[in-house]
């Protein structure tokens, strides 16, 4: 579904205020009518159009209102407060399934026009570089699937929830969607007294107004906007303590309660776990979202990771491996939550290192050995990369599959590198480098660079020769400490299997 647009109405809220006011407001229309509105990006290599230049975003405020009908548009209000990094006749927003009914910045009217995924804002007088500006854009944010798209919304059986990664969050409300701006996050949502909603972060309070209840939660922590969460549903939370008196509140559908409760009580110790091997545990609470619905993955939304509920209540699953996925995901609060990826190439290193700790986890509780996984895994590596690319230089999406980025280069085979490196540095000198990793980069961002750097230091060498071929490679180096492994097939050789192949669906 387009942007929708309604430029007839976006000043009507403001026609009691001063002429001069309406009269600079019409000629900055003039203005935006002579040039025309044009989509930006800050250049990702794999989504070129995410992201916008010209400002930092500090924080967002969302305010949703949910009727309790999912195939109806929720009332929306995003106010954004940010830092102009330049001078600014115009801002972009990233912004694309809804309808724009009007915009303020600075608390006067602006004039707005949609370009490609961009919702294109021209203020009444221009914004000076370092200028600190708020935009409130009043807008729809539809739970119907966009045309062509995966992600956004998430409809489930009683209500909804999020599921953003990797440009998705733009289908939901007006941001710089990209992971390179993070920001603090407040989030409002109104829904009938039936339903609890959750998001992010702490609840700050919970307001109940006649038929309905607004609940409002902050963080305490940047976060980028691929790993907004909201939960809308008849819903029970689950409390309880963590490690050190960590917040543990997991969100269930009412009925499977008890029935979940055997998972849900695993979640303290596998924090400690963690803090065990990287450190503390970096955010203000965790817990898990069971969600009724089918999405074919799991996420690791900041605070509270999306499950879908079935992979714990049906068969099929063997106990150990649903236990490795919970790891998996609560690996990414430190590795992509808390140290995000500066572009979306650096995604090696979320995926890479939940994948390593969800094998790591497994090998010590479930006698599932890690060498077992990563001789797998280097068997296939040459495949993976003609089929993916390096893990750290990705093919671009397959044309409507955006999430296709998630192949497994960037999980198993991006765990491969961290176990040649293991195996090149040593056991002891790789995990002070875990640490120190995620301490220097807690509530940033990082790059595959800093990561190759700071290797270096904590090995006491260089080591850019040594990971240049296992990150950017079309083929997988010999690994240290295994010279009898070899790949099954070679990169030539899976390229001309896939010859006349059409692409299937991405990973995730």
């Amino acid at each position: 579904m387009p942007l929708t647009l309604r430029r007839g109405r976006n000043l009507r809220p403001f026609r009691r205020r001063k002429a001069a006011l309406l009269a600079s407001a019409v000629s900055v229309c003039l203005l935006a009518a002579a040039a025309p509105a044009e989509p930006l990006g800050v250049g990702d290599r794999l989504f070129p159009t995410l992201g916008n230049p010209g400002y930092d975003v500090a924080s967002y405020d969302l305010s949703f209102t949910y009727s309790g009908k999912n195939d109806k548009p929720l009332r929306a209000v995003t106010t954004i407060d940010a830092w102009t990094t330049t001078g600014l006749d115009r801002l972009n927003l990233d912004f694309a399934h809804g309808t724009v009914e009007s915009v303020e910045v600075d608390g006067r009217p602006a004039a707005f026009a949609g370009a490609g995924e961009d919702l294109v804002i021209t203020p009444d007088r221009p914004l000076p570089r370092g200028s600190w500006t708020r935009i409130t854009v009043k807008h729809t944010s539809d739970p119907v699937s966009a045309k062509g798209r995966d992600g956004g919304w998430v409809r489930t059986t009683d209500g909804l929830a999020m599921a953003n990664q990797a440009d998705a969050a733009h289908l939901v409300f007006p941001c710089n969607d990209h992971p390179s701006d993070k920001a603090m996050f407040t989030i409002r949502v109104t829904a009938p007294n039936e339903y609890t909603a959750v998001a992010n972060g702490l609840p700050t309070g919970a307001e109940r107004v006649g038929p309905a209840t607004t609940w409002t939660y902050r963080t305490q922590h940047p976060m980028a906007t691929e790993l907004a969460q909201v939960s809308v549903g008849r819903s029970a939370v689950v409390r309880r303590k963590g490690p050190h008196g960590l917040p543990v509140r997991d969100v269930v559908p009412s009925a499977d309660r008890k029935a979940l409760e055997p998972w849900l009580a695993k979640t303290p110790d596998q924090i400690a776990w963690l803090e065990s091997k990287v450190g503390s545990y970096p955010f203000e609470t965790y817990g898990l979202l069971m969600a009724q619905a089918s999405t074919g993955f799991e996420l690791e939304t900041q605070t509270l990771s999306l499950f879908e509920k079935d992979i714990f209540t049906k068969p099929g699953y063997p106990a150990w491996y649903v236990d490795s996925i919970m790891v998996h995901e609560l690996s990414h609060q430190w590795f992509g939550d808390s140290v995000s990826p500066r572009t979306w190439s650096d995604a090696w290193l979320n995926e890479g290192h939940a994948t390593w700790y969800e094998s790591l986890y497994a090998q010590e509780k479930s006698k599932r050995p890690m060498v077992d996984r990563m001789k797998a895994a280097y068997g296939a590596s040459d495949r993976w990369r003609a089929d993916g690319g390096p893990p750290a230089r990705p093919k671009p999406p397959a044309p409507g599959q955006k999430i296709s980025i998630f192949r497994p280069n960037i999980y198993d085979g991006a765990a491969l590198v961290l176990y040649a490196l293991r195996q090149e540095i040593g056991t002891r000198a790789f995990e002070r480098l875990e640490r120190d990793w995620v301490r220097e980069h807690r509530d940033s961002t990082a790059t595959t660079a800093e990561f190759v750097r700071l290797a270096s230091s904590v090995a006491g060498r260089d080591l850019t020769g040594f990971l240049q071929p296992w990150l950017y490679g079309e083929k997988t180096p010999p690994m240290p400490g295994h010279p009898d492994w070899k790949s099954d097939r070679s990169a030539k050789e899976s390229k001309r299997d896939k010859r006349g192949k059409k692409g299937g669906p991405g990973w995730e």
